[in-house]
């Protein structure tokens, strides 16, 4: 005679693997402004990547301060959910997103996550959502690092036009160098930028422009990438978004 509760025990002792995973936890002691105080992760590295359980699930956060006690971590998500006495596991990644070709054209926010509605860019098993690229083959780039020396950078030797007469004849802009527009509101800054992006379509060997808008109302992005694919100028360029709605964490990590 058998008994449905003991064949059920059998096939789950027969299908356990008895795998045994390491895990590096740490509690939550405090939590303000987007600022979570954690303790019990003494290995923690800056700008590693943590998990911590709230309750409405997994919520991102990224060290930023290594105390002899405690870590300070910025939290990425909505962090109103999150409590004193949540469970924190470390993930042994710096903060960092896939880059590559797959970028062009896409709309994204700083964490690289698409979200223009066009689909997943990379899949969860690493492999370029346009087909082809294996996990080893996409470039990981943390979000924070070094910038390479004087000596590492190429010279500046060609010219990039904005396509404003009045800018091109009376500035000279390199392809390279840093330029700042400053202005008081609404006195065309955007417009600037946007026409230097769009006059790039004519060029013989395009630059890749990279579009970064940090609290403006998604109306007004939407707008502009509108704007950029009416122009043909989208293909080649990536446009990066931390809205009004976006957390001060993600206005943070955009310019970067």
């Amino acid at each position: 005679m058998s008994y449905p509760i003991i064949e059920k025990l059998k096939k789950e002792i027969a299908g356990h693997s008895g795998e045994i995973r390491e895990e590096k936890i740490g509690v939550v002691t405090a939590v303000g402004d987007g600022i979570v105080s954690i303790s019990g992760l003494r290995e923690a590295m800056s700008q590693e990547l943590l998990l911590i359980q709230s309750a409405d699930g997994e919520k991102a956060a990224v060290v930023l301060n290594l105390e002899e006690e405690t870590i300070g971590a910025l939290a990425l998500e909505d962090y109103k959910t999150i409590k004193a006495g949540d469970v924190v596991k470390q993930t042994g990644r710096l903060l960092s997103i896939p880059v590559g070709e797959e970028l062009l054209g896409r709309v994204i926010n700083p964490l690289g996550e698409p979200i223009d509605s066009k689909g997943p860019i990379f899949s969860s098993e690493g492999v370029s959502a346009s087909g082809g690229k294996t996990q080893s083959e996409i470039i990981h780039a943390p979000l924070e690092r070094n910038a390479p020396s004087v000596l590492d950078r190429d010279t500046v030797n060609r010219p990039i036009h904005t396509g404003i007469k009045a800018i091109d004849g009376m500035i000279p802009i390199g392809r390279g160098q840093r330029e700042l527009i400053i202005g008081d509101r609404q006195t065309g800054k955007t417009a600037i930028a946007l026409d230097t992006i769009i006059n790039q379509v004519s060029e013989v060997n395009r630059p890749v422009s990279i579009y970064v808008a940090i609290g403006q109302k998604e109306s007004k992005t939407a707008k502009i990438v509108e704007t950029l694919k009416n122009s043909g100028a989208l293909e080649k360029t990536v446009v990066v978004v931390a809205s009004a709605s976006d957390p001060a964490s993600l206005w943070y990590l955009s310019p970067f």
